[in-house]
């Protein structure tokens, strides 16, 4: 017989969205209750770089709840005892188009909060002796970025908030229906009060129809973890050149991105084929977390391509002295895409929200977003 519990709330995923409305659901005094289908979060939250990423963000909203975000990660990484790096970012660049971008961005945000500065080739290479200083044009500095072990903070925060706030933990848990005040799971029966749905890339299982009707697909993203063999190999901040600048909205309203972008059209389409830009972030471990490529669709392979790797990998050594090196691991991670849209929320239906589409920004975005759909729960 199934066994009956209460709660305020009910959370469905111990992704980082998931966990991230759990955090500040719990600090305002609600008893939450998590479910999670796996024994422990295996999705896009554990797969990606790490990074606290402000600097991509637009400003406006999107800035504001990076920032948000970013004094949250430092609040509880303290807290719950997990790394966490503010190591801050470079854009290194090597072209005159790349330089151009960089001073745009400059003069375009310089009322916005963001906190950077145009660096010398010299002073780049102060910053991150890593870097490749053949050709080196200069760089943009920001400090507000910043690095987590994704695999160590998503398995440590759930068991923080069990033990600090008495945040109900159910791994091991398929939610199968929802009909307030009921949530019924794989083994238990609870009462609730409201429920939360971070459910990721799985967006057929729960409220299917509301995701269909905001155009939300799916992003395949390939990535690869290496080590160096010099044991003393660090990066300082997280790293990368040109081809970024036109990946992250952040940049997109600066003329002479165009050039910059037809440039890499000229040199290799497959760059923008396979939605390729390089990003290079540094664990705890000494471990260098390199990708990504970008593949949307609603179904894709489960297979990853060599040749997509391979791209990755040279882009990243015209501009990173990586010296000798070994790929440990390879792996995909696929997260729900909106397109046009910082974020999908929405209520299906009275006391339930879905919370989902933060693209590739769900490390960057969540604890700020959280904080907002929290704070309106009526």
């Amino acid at each position: 017989m199934n066994k009956e519990n209460t709660a305020d709330l009910a959370i469905v995923g111990a992704g980082i969205v998931g966990l991230a409305h759990a955090y500040h659901a719990l600090k305002k005094g609600l008893k939450v209750v998590l479910f999670e289908r796996e024994q422990f979060a295996v999705g896009a939250s554990v797969r990606n770089f790490g990074m606290i990423w402000p600097i991509g963000q637009v400003p406006g909203q999107g800035l504001e709840i990076a920032l948000r975000s970013r004094a949250h990660w430092m609040d509880l990484a303290k807290e719950a005892g997990f790394w966490l790096n503010p190591s801050g970012s470079l854009h290194v660049v090597y072209h005159q188009d790349e330089w151009d971008v960089l001073n745009e961005f400059v003069n375009l945000y310089s009322n916005a909060p963001y906190q950077v500065q145009l660096l010398t080739a010299d002073e780049v290479l102060k910053k991150s002796p890593v870097v490749n200083p053949k050709g080196l044009i200069g760089g943009l500095w920001s400090s507000t970025e910043c690095v987590v072990n994704p695999r160590e903070a998503v398995r440590r925060i759930p068991h923080y908030l069990q033990e600090k706030f008495g945040l109900e933990l159910r791994f091991g848990q398929q939610v199968k229906e929802i009909s307030l005040p009921k949530v019924v799971t794989s083994t238990e029966t609870w009462n609730v009060d409201k429920v939360i749905v971070c459910s990721g890339a799985d967006f057929q299982t729960l409220y299917p129809e509301a995701f269909e009707l905001h155009g939300v697909t799916k992003c395949k993203l390939q990535m690869m973890k290496a080590i160096s063999f010099n044991k003393n190999f660090t990066i300082g901040p997280s790293l990368c050149a040109g081809l970024t600048l036109r990946h992250y909205q952040a940049f997109a309203s600066c003329p002479s991105l165009k050039k910059v972008d037809e440039r890499y059209d000229r040199e290799l389409k497959e760059f923008k084929m396979h939605g390729i830009h390089v990003l290079l972030s540094q664990n705890n471990e000494g471990e260098l977390i390199i990708g990504d490529s970008h593949h949307y669709g609603s179904t894709h392979e489960p297979f990853d391509s060599e040749v997509v790797n391979k791209i990755i990998l040279n882009y990243l050594e015209t501009f990173i002295n990586l010296g000798d090196y070994k790929i440990t691991e390879r792996w995909h991670g696929i997260y729900p895409k909106l397109s046009g849209k910082l974020n999908l929320v929405v209520e299906p239906e009275p006391n339930v929200t879905v919370v989902n589409g933060l693209g590739g920004a769900g490390m960057t975005l969540s604890f700020g977003l959280a904080e907002e759909v929290i704070q309106n729960l009526h």
